[in-house]
């Protein structure tokens, strides 16, 4: 479905806003925000922190092309290890291709000062829009977002408030969905481990919504356990092992991806337990890549390539419309699998 979205800022930031901001010359906050001329330590740091709340970026781009864009589109998202990430990236490429816009990638290791610089550096080239990651920034980001005075497209996320136009599924009527598939597969006594956590905010809605389900059918997670590490098959294996030792009792385990999903299988097979007869296991995602494994992992399918083909075509018709902003808002289904690791009943 589709529905506007709060309106932003109509025009960018000027030096003449910053100037206003922070009581000083436009001059002078040109040579501070230029890093040349003879500014004052304290003028210097009045300058970048009113620049900093603003959101104001400076335009790299000189001479008769400063009040136009480029055609480029800015990706920002958390990492190109994780295999999510590639497939969005393939959603934007396929939409894009045929088009005079290129989609120039920028990665943020989840870490959010880290997003603040990399939009900082791709808004100072004035591109023809952004794709990012999630709806929670700083809120440093979260001026520069507003103010940039080209098309935002926040992705994998709508849980939330948006800045301009959104794509994604909901986090946490996935967790419910899979709280209640599993609540009606008999299991009682539930682990759930998660990695990236805190930093990963849409695995932390997918927790929540996962102990919102199982609460209304009177259950509860009995063990849990947050890494703040990648995603791998190694790891999964080795959380499972320590969770299985540490609550024996457990029947079945929700992680936090397929990834971990994974390792958490391969160790229940080596050790001989029964999956799902014994242990039920599940993740998030839907890999391609795991399908080999022996048992097809319970799961859910993100629409990851579907949400990258749906913001990029939000940018080139931005583009193409010359508009500043869209505010749509796409939410996708999320689709459970039930594979062979849940039972089915």
């Amino acid at each position: 479905m589709s529905e506007p979205s709060p309106s932003r800022a109509a025009r960018p930031l000027t030096l003449r806003d910053v100037s206003e901001a922070s009581g000083v010359s436009e001059m002078t906050v040109s040579r501070v925000l230029r890093n040349r001329g003879d500014v004052s330590e304290a003028t210097r740091q009045k300058v970048l922190e009113a620049a900093k709340r603003l959101g104001y970026v400076p335009n790299k781009i000189a001479g008769a092309l400063a009040s136009q864009r480029v055609n480029l589109v800015g990706v920002i998202i958390p990492s190109m290890s994780n295999m999510v990430f590639p497939e969005v990236m393939t959603g934007i490429s396929s939409v894009l291709e045929d088009s005079p816009l290129q989609p120039v990638v920028g990665i943020t290791h989840y870490r959010p000062e880290r997003e603040e610089a990399v939009l900082y550096e791709m808004l100072s080239w004035r591109p023809s829009g952004v794709i990012i990651a999630g709806i929670e920034h700083s809120d440093a980001a979260a001026a520069m977002l507003r103010n940039a005075g080209i098309p935002i497209v926040e992705i994998m996320d709508v849980d939330g408030e948006p800045i301009d136009a959104v794509v994604g599924i909901s986090h946490r009527r996935a967790g419910l969905i899979m709280a209640e598939r599993i609540a009606k597969a008999g299991y009682k006594k539930i682990g759930f481990l998660g990695t990236k956590m805190p930093l990963d905010h849409r695995a932390r809605k997918r927790f929540e919504g996962f102990t919102e389900g199982l609460a209304k059918r009177g259950l509860e997670i009995v063990d849990q356990e947050f890494y703040s590490g990648g995603s791998g098959l190694a790891k999964g294996r080795e959380m499972t092992a320590e969770m299985l030792e540490r609550t024996p009792e457990l029947d079945f385990l929700y992680y936090s991806n397929d990834m971990i999903a994974a390792g958490g299988l391969m160790h229940c097979l080596t050790a001989g337990i029964d999956v799902p007869g014994q242990l039920g296991i599940a993740g998030f995602n839907q890999i391609e890549l795991l399908e080999g494994l022996p048992k097809r992992i319970a799961t859910m399918d993100a629409c990851r390539r579907e949400i990258g083909e749906a913001a990029a075509k939000i940018i080139l018709e931005c583009s193409e419309a010359d508009q500043t902003s869209s505010g749509k808002r796409i939410e996708l289904e999320p689709k459970l699998e039930t594979g062979d690791t849940l039972l089915r009943r």
